[in-house]
């Protein structure tokens, strides 16, 4: 069967990462990326043999910059089976027209609107929703955190409400002209935050959940405390066992490694550089008593939605039906699961 043909208009943060996620995949081909100024990113693409494409109108600064281009977005457009749109927060919207005019699936990022795709996509809960579907939204990081973790809590008993207070990483480690110097700033001042909604979106409509953002000075990731509620008594022992079974969280001992700091240069010394695609989880944190639990968990902002976006492909094409294969076959191109002590 022939590979599945991906690009991936953005070539940033996220994007290069599902990029070079993509080149591992054993039914996927990466025909090209696409950015929009000659930046070091643009030469890291085509040091990796990647074909960079560039909006209508670009070619001429991208070639007197000596930064050979295969062609323009529209030509990769038409070129592929699906878009993986990592473009800057509100611009996926703005293309979305005409991704679907050509006729290309889409696979949008959290920073749009629900009301971007057909679906709000996490591999555990809405894979079998998306397959087939013109477009879908993978949701953000700190969503995308929640939801695994609430995925492992709802196995451990009937969850009645949810609070979280996360957070959040000023900036991206690149991203020099964003995020606090100093302080923590409450982001917004009147909960719940926008995750409350991206949960639900997936998780269901129906869900109590409040959700607190904090923006802090720090680069490295995002940090949640999270307590659940249930409809009745749960024990530690089927919580830990939920989590320890759940795809892409990974529990770490505090003893280890109890910072964000510590956890990321942990991720590098054991050949990660320093992405981290699963949820980390510290169980001594883990609090108990009677029909309430707390957690705390770390998500690495630059790398949890990455094996989502490669499950998405595979869902909206239809080249994998089955959700949890595809959840299997991504993790195992990519490591996951297999690089702590």
């Amino acid at each position: 069967m022939s590979r599945v043909r991906v690009g991936v208009n953005g070539y940033g943060t996220i994007g290069k990462r599902v990029a070079w996620a993509v080149m591992k995949q054993p039914d996927m081909e990466l025909v090209g990326v696409v950015k929009t100024k000659p930046s070091w990113e643009a030469l890291s693409a085509i040091a990796r043999g990647i074909r960079l494409y560039v909006p209508e109108g670009k070619e001429e600064l991208f070639e007197s910059t000596g930064i050979k281009i295969a062609g323009t977005l529209q030509d990769l457009i038409q070129s592929v089976d699906v878009i993986v749109d990592a473009t800057p927060a509100g611009i996926g919207a703005m293309y979305a027209g005409r991704y679907k005019e050509v006729g290309v699936k889409a696979v949008f990022q959290g920073g749009e609107k629900e009301s971007v795709a057909d679906v709000s996509f996490n591999a555990l809960y809405t894979y079998e929703t998306a397959l087939g579907k013109a477009s879908v939204r993978v949701v953000s990081c700190n969503t995308t955190g929640m939801l695994r973790v609430l995925y492992a809590f709802r196995k451990a008993g009937d969850i009645r409400s949810v609070r979280v207070t996360i957070v959040r990483r000023g900036a991206d480690l690149k991203e020099v002209k964003k995020g606090p110097i100093e302080g923590l700033l409450l982001k917004p001042a009147k909960p719940p935050s926008h995750h409350a909604d991206d949960v639900r979106s997936v998780a269901g409509h129906d869900l109590d959940i409040i959700t607190y953002s904090i923006v802090a000075p720090t680069t490295l990731a995002h940090m949640h405390v999270m307590f659940v509620r249930f409809n009745g008594s749960v024990n530690r022992e089927d919580v830990i066992r939920a989590l320890e079974e759940t795809p892409r969280v990974t529990l770490l001992r505090a003893s280890l490694a109890y910072s964000t700091a510590e956890v990321r240069e942990l991720a590098r010394d054991f050949g990660r550089c320093g992405d981290i695609y699963e949820v980390v989880v510290w169980p001594e944190s883990l609090w108990v008593r009677g029909d309430e639990a707390g957690i705390a968990y770390m998500v690495h902002q630059e790398a949890i939605v990455v094996p989502e976006n490669i499950d998405a492909i595979r869902a909206v094409t239809g080249v994998v039906e089955d959700g949890t294969l595809s959840i299997r076959l991504t993790d195992e191109s990519l490591g996951i699961g297999r690089w702590l002590p």
